[in-house]
C-alpha cells in the first residue's frame, strides 16, 4: 500500500478529516474530532496506528509480526501496523474500517446519524 492509497482509504469514510496536530509529518485521521488513525505517511517503512478492541489487539499482535503495540499510544487500545510486509490491502482496509467503527460507535447517536453510520452486530 502506498502513502497516497492509505490517505485515500482513511479519508474515504463519512466525516473523516486529516489534521496535523503533531506536526506536518504525522497525518492524524479523525471523525467528529476523535482520532481513528495516525500515520507518518512519509516514513519508511510505511506504518499506521489504529484503534482496536483490547482482546483483538493482543490476538492480532500474536498472529502478525507486522502488528505491534501502538507506538506512543495506549497499548491496550492501539496497534501500529507496518505495511511493508505480507499483510494484504484488504486486511489493512478491514483494520482501518474497524478502527473507524470503534470510534464512531463511541459517539453520541446524533453524531452517528449525521454520519449515516449504522451499528452492525459483531457477534
Amino acid at each position: 500500500m502506498t502513502p497516497a492509497a492509505l490517505r485515500k482509504l482513511c479519508l474515504g469514510f463519512p466525516g473523516a478529516r486529516e489534521e496535523f496536530p503533531f506536526g506536518e509529518d504525522s497525518s492524524v485521521f479523525k471523525v467528529a474530532g476523535k482520532m481513528f488513525a495516525l500515520s507518518p505517511l512519509k516514513a519508511k517503512p510505511l506504518r499506521i496506528s489504529l484503534k482496536c478492541e483490547p482482546d483483538l489487539a493482543v490476538r492480532l499482535r500474536a498472529e502478525h509480526p507486522e502488528i505491534i503495540p501502538g507506538h506512543h499510544l495506549d497499548k491496550r487500545h492501539w496497534n501500529t501496523v507496518h505495511l511493508d510486509g505480507p499483510l494484504t490491502g484488504a486486511f489493512v482496509r478491514e483494520l482501518v474500517e474497524d478502527s473507524y467503527d470503534l470510534v464512531v460507535a463511541g459517539l453520541p447517536k446524533r453524531e452517528q446519524e449525521k454520519l449515516g453510520w449504522v451499528a452492525l452486530s459483531r457477534e
